[in-house]
């Protein structure tokens, strides 16, 4: 069986002997050693200036959005995981979504300002497949209406954008460290921020609202990520560069091999250093994708439909027509990608496409 992605496993010795330092203390949570170490190599790793792990990467866009005070109208987009609506509708604000661009597949810069009203307080975007959005433009529009800036960053480990990582964009971005994810704690997450007094806020909101054991800042949560995940964090990131090199081998022969086709394959924004998180690819009509993937699934291999449906047309929203994110969430297919996906595995996919095709 091939699936879409796998999760890469350290050695299992060594995440016992990582685990068992937390074991000989008897500290499972409440931000144990472990949990700080791996905070610090992480915001060392990346150069950022503050980084909080969580325990999942859907609980720090629901701290942002509550942290940042926002109300009312986000202006945020269609083509994503279901996790960046449904947290702004979690926190009692309204998604006002604004088509993609066909080509990066990131929010359309160019069609936000008219979609913002009295009522929007920010803009929530999403840098799809680690690809970067137009953070200068978006920087930009925000600046100028007085709206915060949060990215959902969750496929965006290790990714940089001339030159600095692409974390440091945006007043709040936030990533998962899910098991599915380049790098992962089997579930968790993290947040990053430029402003310190927005850290604070952040982070006691992430702690039930703590100011001590006994003494409160204000409203919190528990999104606080425990021991066990750190140590499996621990135990991946040796193995990070390996990783990165063998996602990209992935992709690169993938490209070889799918060079002459109509398949539309993702267009990496200018100045980025990319991860090859995920390799999806465009197929002409949605009919065209079922027929592969049913092709694929008869020989036991399991691609993914990223991002499907289009958001905007959830039952829990205010529903719009959204033509080109529509159109495309129809039509993309993310072929398997994982760490030791082998080249006959990726001739056999390809083989099958062209073969329907």
């Amino acid at each position: 069986m091939i699936n879409v992605t796998k999760t890469f496993l350290p050695p299992q010795e060594d995440y016992q002997a990582i685990l068992k330092r937390a074991w000989d203390i008897g500290w499972m949570t409440n931000r144990g050693q472990l949990v700080k170490e791996l905070e610090a190599t992480i915001k060392s790793y990346l150069a950022v200036p503050n980084l909080t792990l969580t325990t999942n990467g859907t609980l720090p866009i629901q701290i942002a959005i509550k942290a940042l005070g926002l109300s009312d109208e986000i202006i945020t987009t269609p083509f994503s995981y279901v996790a960046t609506t449904s947290s702004i509708v979690w926190e009692s604000c309204t998604p006002v979504f604004v088509d993609i661009n066909e080509n990066y597949l990131t929010i359309d810069e160019t069609k936000i300002e008219a979609a913002i009203t009295d009522k929007t307080s920010a803009i929530l975007a999403t840098h799809v497949f680690g690809n970067p959005c137009a953070v200068e433009e978006i920087e930009h529009i925000a600046e100028k209406h007085n709206l915060k800036v949060i990215y959902d960053a969750a496929h965006c480990f290790g990714v940089t954008y001339k030159g600095k990582s692409i974390f440091e964009y945006g007043d709040v971005s936030t990533c998962s460290f899910h098991a599915t994810k380049i790098f992962h704690t089997g579930e968790g997450g993290c947040w990053v921020t430029n402003n310190n007094e927005l850290q604070k806020r952040l982070f006691y909101h992430h702690n039930f609202g703590h100011n001590g054991p006994e003494n409160f800042y204000g409203l919190g949560i528990n999104a606080k990520m425990s021991e066990l995940q750190a140590a499996m964090g621990l135990a991946v990131f040796p193995h990070i560069d390996e990783i990165f090199e063998n996602r990209k081998k992935v992709v690169n022969h993938y490209q070889k091999l799918l060079s002459n086709n109509n398949l539309k394959q993702l267009k990496i924004r200018a100045g980025t250093e990319w991860n090859y998180h995920y390799f999806p690819v465009i197929f002409e009509t949605e009919k065209q994708l079922l027929k592969v993937m049913q092709a694929l699934n008869d020989k036991q291999i399991f691609p993914r439909r990223y991002f499907y449906p289009s958001l905007n047309t959830l039952n829990y929203v205010n529903q719009c027509r959204l033509p080109i994110s529509e159109n495309i969430s129809k039509k993309i297919l993310c072929l398997p990608n994982y760490f030791d996906l082998h080249k006959r595995d990726i001739e056999l996919i390809v083989s099958i496409i062209k073969k329907v095709l």
